[in-house]
């Protein structure tokens, strides 16, 4: 037998532990740390760019054909698209979690090759970009200037020019997209000056191509020479561009008397941004920043660190006056939270070695389980880190709730051990041989039903799966290794430490005493149970039904809301409203927070010209960066507090729609926690219907209380101004088509003609129209266009001008047309709930349906999935309970014990406000293991006694006398595990309050409860067997 072996061996056991514990430690330092596992499905995108075209123009000819490349990619979940009107096309394709995302970034490059050339011209030539990126922001990296000296075009260039590209190269990094935008050399038009001299744009370009270049020369007496070369040197001719004055001086026209027309006659110069569309501000000062998202994979810790350690090394050279702050940055909060678990834990492991002490009574008796925690903890580090796992909160988590258990099984030997001594006066090592001898059955079930708790969790997809995995790997190792130190270890330890009794001390006596009396006490009682059994049954069958409607009434959701010290904003102001407008706004926004806020907000970074819904100089999104946990206690400054305020004091303005949200609690799932859902146009009846539809849907959603705040993700449709050329005028008039598409496309809108050398980069150089000359629509007849006589022809001769709509965002999910929609859930509402009526609602109307996505499309699953773990887990302790006693009966009597324990964990989250989540779940399965545990102490003693030839009911009542006081103290020590997650503060104090109020309530039924039915239960149950099974199995 293992025990025999090594307590004739202590060393040999002493050494193993010191092997595991060395491995465990190699391992802690060589494990990743992140907040979760990578839960998110992986994403890739797919970016093109059309410039200047419109929303509609985009989807039609680059998105649609993109789009119907995705097919035959494998572990395909669900791909969405949007094509705005600043000409951007973007596929996101989620894929199955597991998948690897390289081979998935791969198959749709491969794919998408396949259809490039059926692409406009201006696409292929800008390429089409496919990455793995998670697609939210991570981290916001912002540089402003404090002495106000530089303006914003000069930051954005600065940070393009020394920290984008080097940003870029880190590994991890997904995507990074810049607020702002480097210099450009600008050359504004006067249409005015142009006719006066008979010129058009497109002559301006020709000039500027000509005399802006490099010209590849060759070589003077390069070979083959002539016998005679006396000379070998390069040629060079014309060379980029480098200042105004150059450009200024290029010579558009000429005449051969000599006379010549410079740039600088008919244009405006200067050195400008290359796009004017975004502008930031960082705590009121002119900023630029880069938003950052990771790749998808990607260890969010490392590549942070990774990215502060290349700014550090690059902030050492910034000008003066420069800044570089982080208004949004997701690590502190891992950092913090991963700290504060790692603090529960060693408060947990004090309070368990105090609950020991007092049951033992002696340090060396506490001395036996206190060595086996650090062994089993190490060692399923080990574990982790040979199955590739991460040190997350979850895995800490289940860290957490295994110090309760391992102990478990050291105190049932330790225990055992003292009371032969104490009984049978027997040596130190002969009571551990007969202890091991009698208790090691009840090990070997104890560890099997735990285990058998937490191993079918390790199989469910999704990403609840993940989750579910982390906590079942983990525990499944703590709770193997914890039996093999009961078996191996702890006896080895007990032979060689325990003494035989010393006269324990008064206040030890005094307990006993008590505790004594207390078994008395139960004694009573079991035996009155078993006297009224009828009563009991009913009883028993009351508790379940309570319980049972009490599980009906908790709100369902997937994880919890966590305070993650940022909060972000998105800002609308009416339609088509000018940027000066949307500025005045967000410095009402910042205002609000640095003075009302001041004590919890330590900077406001606002990006105006862009939102999670498009772009437009009437939209602005920003970012708050609250002050550290320890700087704000107290529920009044915790981040869900401080934007109900906001939005409280936002809502009365008139000017603008402000909205607050807090960020995703799962990267890559969405940006905020709301419901995420998009509704689809399935019969094809065009987007001007399924807008109908939601408008139906907005009407009626006031008849549900699930959910509030029903809206869709994009902007209402955009004025747009159409110029409608007369072909018959023009053709007339002696134009050309391309002449004038080329005057219009140069004047309005701008276009790109070349590169110039600024500071040893290469940039752009951009010609447009100078502003006054296109701010209103009459200004068009300000334009001419040159005819084949070398007249000058005004656009009002052959056009004119309407007004009429077109959306700033087009949308589609799998194909259709859709519009991405949002909802938050009601107050103490589900998300289950409001899930359902949001499906009810929808159903109603014609030709729509609704898909889900993000975090609800996982909720959706991870719900149906519960239920089947608790029966699948539930089941599979019966067969192992079955197949280890070799009897119906025994497994039948612990399995009563379940209903008790979980309407613990029911009770204390529906009274603590908690929903039924994923944490919930997971206390559900600890409490499931542990009710049986107690259970197994008693029915493994009971059915001994009956063996030996007691009754029934004597046997039922010595199992319970027994057993008492180590499934109190096993009990007592599981409790005093978990009350630091339930009194928990600080970061992430949410989600570990929400597990350890749960499984405390367990604890505390499960011992209670079971303690009073199991002698009872086991008399009937063998009671009604016995008549069919013999006695002794």
């Amino acid at each position: 037998m293992l025990s025999k072996f090594f307590i004739h061996r202590p060393i040999f056991a002493g050494v193993l532990a010191i092997v595991v514990m060395a491995i465990g430690l190699f391992a802690v330092m060589n494990l990743p740390v992140e907040r979760y596992p990578d839960i998110a499905p992986p994403r890739i995108t797919v970016a093109a760019t059309y410039s200047g075209a419109s929303a509609e123009t985009v989807e039609e000819s680059v998105t649609q054909v993109l789009e119907q490349q995705i097919k035959g990619i494998d572990h395909l979940l669900y791909f969405s698209s949007s094509s705005d009107s600043s000409g951007r096309s973007r596929v996101s394709i989620s894929f199955e979690n597991g998948t690897d995302p390289d081979t998935a970034q791969v198959q749709v490059q491969n794919a998408i090759n396949g259809v490039l050339n059926r692409l406009p011209e201006d696409v292929q030539r800008q390429g089409v970009n496919v990455f793995k990126s998670l697609g939210d922001t991570h981290m916001v990296i912002s540089l402003y200037d404090e002495s106000g000296r530089s303006n914003n075009i000069e930051l954005s260039d600065y940070l393009m020019t020394h920290l984008e590209q080097d940003i870029s190269r880190i590994e991890g990094i997904g995507e990074v997209d810049v607020f702002g935008s480097q210099y450009a050399m600008r050359i504004w038009l006067d249409p005015g000056k142009l006719k006066q001299y008979k010129l058009m744009p497109s002559d301006v370009r020709a000039a500027i191509e000509a005399q802006n270049t490099q010209v590849a020369a060759g070589a003077i007496g390069d070979l083959p020479a002539v016998d005679e070369q006396y000379l070998n040197a390069k040629v060079t001719s014309g060379s980029r561009l480098k200042t105004v004055e150059e450009f200024q001086n290029i010579i558009v026209k000429s005449d051969r008397a000599g006379s010549f027309i410079y740039l600088k006659d008919i244009a405006r110069v200067e050195l400008g941004a290359e796009s004017y569309q975004s502008y930031s501000t960082n705590n009121g000062y002119p900023s630029a920043g880069l938003g950052i998202s990771l790749a998808s994979g990607a260890n969010a810790i490392a590549t942070s660190n990774l990215i502060k350690a290349e700014v550090a090394r690059i902030s050492q050279q910034l000008p003066e006056g420069y800044k570089i702050a982080y208004p949004r940055d997701n690590t502190p909060f891992v950092q913090e939270s991963i700290k504060e678990v790692v603090k529960t834990l060693i408060e947990a492991i004090i309070l368990v070695i105090m609950v020991m002490f007092i049951f033992l009574q002696n340090w060396r008796a506490t001395l036996i389980p206190t060595v086996t925690v650090p062994v089993v903890i190490l060692g399923t580090m080990a574990m982790l880190y040979a199955l590739g796992m991460s040190i997350n909160t979850l895995t800490l988590f289940a860290l957490v709730l295994a110090i309760g258990l391992l102990v478990d099984d050291a105190i049932v030997v330790v225990e055992n051990v003292e009371r032969l001594m104490h009984e049978q006066h027997l040596s130190a090592k002969e009571a551990a041989l007969e202890s091991m001898q009698e208790i090691s059955g009840a090990l070997v079930g104890i560890t099997l039903v735990l285990t058998a708790v937490f191993i079918p969790m390790a199989f469910f997809g999704g990403s609840t799966g993940v989750i579910y995995r982390q906590f079942s790997i983990t525990l499944v190792a703590a709770m193997s290794l914890s039996l093999l130190v009961a078996l191996i270890l702890t006896p080895a330890l007990c032979a060689l430490i325990l003494k035989p009794n010393p006269k324990p001390a008064k206040w030890a006596a005094w307990f006993n005493q008590k505790l004594d009396h207390l078994k008395h006490r139960y004694l009573h009682l079991s035996k009155v149970t078993i006297q009224h059994q009828v009563i009991c049954l009913l009883l028993f069958a009351g508790l379940i039904c309570v319980f049972a409607l009490f599980y009906r009434a908790l709100p369902t959701s997937f994880l919890p809301s966590e305070d993650q010290g940022i909060l972000s904003l998105q800002i609308k102001v009416q339609e088509g409203a000018p940027m000066k407008n949307t500025i005045q706004v967000g410095e009402e926004v910042r205002k609000y927070f640095l003075d009302q806020e001041q004590a919890n907000v330590s900077l406001v970074m606002i990006r105006y010209g862009r939102n999670f819904s498009g772009t437009g100089q009437n939209l602005a999104t920003g970012f708050v960066a609250l002050k550290h946990w320890n700087e704000r206690s107290g529920q009044d400054n915790t981040a869900p507090a401080i934007r109900e305020r906001a939005l409280k004091h936002f809502q009365s303005n008139p000017n603008a729609q402000i909205n607050v949200s807090m960020p995703a609690s799962v990267n890559g799932l969405g940006q905020t926690d709301g419901l995420d859902f998009w509704i689809r146009d399935i019969n094809g009846n065009g987007r001007q219907y399924l807008e109908q539809q939601f408008q139906a849907l907005e009407a009626q959603a006031g008849n549900y209380a699930s959910f509030e705040n029903l809206g869709k993700r994009s902007n209402p449709e955009k004025a747009e101004l159409r110029v409608n050329i007369d072909q018959k005028q023009a053709m007339a008039n002696g134009l050309t088509q391309t002449a004038i598409n080329s005057t219009l496309s140069s004047a309005w809108g701008g276009s790109y003609i070349n590169d110039f050398i600024d500071r040893g980069r290469i940039k752009r150089v951009i010609m447009q129209g100078d502003a006054e000359f296109r701010s209103k629509p009459e200004d068009l007849a300000q334009w001419h266009v040159r005819n084949d006589q070398n007249q000058m022809v005004p656009f009002s001769n052959f056009s004119q001008v309407d007004w009429s709509g077109g959306p700033e965002v087009v949308n589609r999910f799998m194909g259709y047309t859709a519009l991405q929609m949002e909802a938050d859930r009601a107050q103490g509402s589900s998300s289950g709930q409001a899930m359902q009526d949001v499906e009810a609602l929808i159903a109603e109307q014609d030709g729509v349906d609704v898909v889900w996505s993000g975090l609800s499309f996982e909720e959706k699953q991870s719900n149906n999935q519960a239920i089947w773990l608790y029966l699948i887990s539930i089941g599979f302790i019966f067969l192992c309970l079955a197949a280890l006693y070799e009897s119906w009966s025994i497994p039948t009597a612990v399995m009563s014990a379940i209903p008790l324990g979980i309407g613990g964990n029911i009770i204390f989250s529906y009274l603590a406000g908690f929903p039924n989540d994923i944490y919930f779940q997971i206390a559900l399965l600890t409490t499931i293991g542990l009710s049986c545990k107690n259970a197994i102490l008693i029915v493994e003693f009971a059915s001994l006694a009956q063996q030996q030839g007691k009754s029934v009911v004597e046997a039922a009542l010595e199992g319970a006398s027994l057993r008492l006081r180590p499934i109190l103290m096993t009990s007592l020590a599981f409790g005093a595990g978990i009350l630091p997650l339930v009194f928990a503060t600080g970061a992430g104090a949410v989600s570990r309050q929400e597990i350890g109020v749960s499984v405390f309530g367990g604890v505390i039924f499960g011992t209670v409860l079971v303690l009073i039915f199991i002698p009872f239960m086991y008399v009937m149950i063998r009671s009604l067997m016995a008549k069919k099974e013999p006695v002794d199995s």
